[in-house]
């Protein structure tokens, strides 16, 4: 078994595919509608799907937001440097809602960003110690 993906549903396709690849570098592997359940998927990530991970984005036609709820955590992603990698998204229009630094309880660096829909990211240090 493997992970295969991570769904989001998401209010504006087109500006969340432009944030997860224009802020966040990752490529659009494909996107297609789905006119009889109105609905359309677009799957982004940093590799094919056949060898990693990837974010599946869900836009239900007409629905321009969700509530987020209690339970969703975040989305975790290694970065080479959290500090860089906080300067890079910032300069192409990224929020960053917690700066880069040790966690609270810990020595890794860590930063969150969060998307067009109010998902939140974690930035991680590939030199964890927590």
């Amino acid at each position: 078994m493997r992970l295969l993906h991570t769904m989001l549903r998401v209010g504006d396709m087109d500006k969340s595919i432009a944030f997860y690849t224009e802020v966040l570098g990752m490529t659009l592997l494909r996107r297609k509608d789905y006119p009889d359940g109105q609905f359309t998927l677009a799957f982004v990530g940093y590799g094919d799907e056949a060898h990693n991970s990837v974010i599946e984005l869900t836009y239900n036609w007409g629905v321009d937001s969700y509530e987020l709820g209690t339970g969703y955590g975040h989305i975790a992603l290694e970065v080479e440097d959290v500090y860089k990698a906080c300067e890079d998204i910032r300069a192409r229009g990224g929020k960053i809602t917690r700066e880069p630094g040790p966690m609270k309880h810990g020595s890794s660096i860590l930063a969150f960003v969060e998307d067009p829909d109010g998902y939140k990211i974690e930035l991680l240090s590939p030199h964890r110690k927590d």
